[in-house]
């Protein structure tokens, strides 16, 4: 996983449709995908709420969540 290169990046607006949307679609071509979120990002929620909320709106599953770096695979269901 650590030659998988962040393709969406989490920034001070938090989540939006677009990057939901952006995410949905990389899932639909690639199995795995890895996401960066900046630390302005967090206000006050953790990393881990901000990972769990971005899996379930993308309908994908939750692989890990290291530093601020959150990797998803595609749901199978």
């Amino acid at each position: 996983m650590n030659a998988l290169k962040a393709t969406v990046w989490i920034g001070k607006r938090g989540i939006t449709d677009s990057q939901t949307n952006e995410i949905k679609a990389q899932l639909s071509k690639k199995s795995l995908i890895k996401i960066k979120v900046l630390k302005n990002a967090l206000g006050k929620v953790t990393i881990k709420e901000i990972a769990a909320k971005i899996a379930l709106d993308a309908n994908a599953e939750l692989v890990s969540v290291i530093g601020l770096v959150i990797v998803l695979r595609k749901s199978n269901g």
